[in-house]
């Protein structure tokens, strides 16, 4: 068979940096749930003036970090979007970084 070098085979060996399990002399490593932050501190009003809260969910070329990495819930993200759309509408936010 040809095995590749690079990478491991599935995904359930690819180190995920989550904790680390030891079951049968191998290690397993888990993912830990993401919970959302918003809905832990109980934040309801996503403002669109909030640039501290919203520069969170911007990646440094700009664009707008997916729900699966920042571990919003779908409903906080969607607010999240919008929030981060209308301040990129009146310039607090950039739509791109520059080079």
């Amino acid at each position: 068979m040809a095995e590749s070098k690079g990478r491991p085979g599935s995904a359930g060996q690819r180190p995920t940096g989550g904790d680390k399990a030891v079951i049968g002399g191998r290690k397993q490593y888990f993912r830990r749930k993401k919970v959302c932050r918003f809905c832990v501190e109980k934040i309801d009003d996503i403002n669109y003036k909030d640039i501290k809260l919203l520069h969170g969910f911007v990646a440094e070329r700009g664009k707008i970090v997916p729900r699966r990495i920042s571990g919003v819930c779908a409903p906080h993200q969607r607010r999240v979007t919008d929030a981060i759309k209308k301040a990129r509408n009146i310039a607090l936010l950039p739509f791109a970084s520059s080079f």
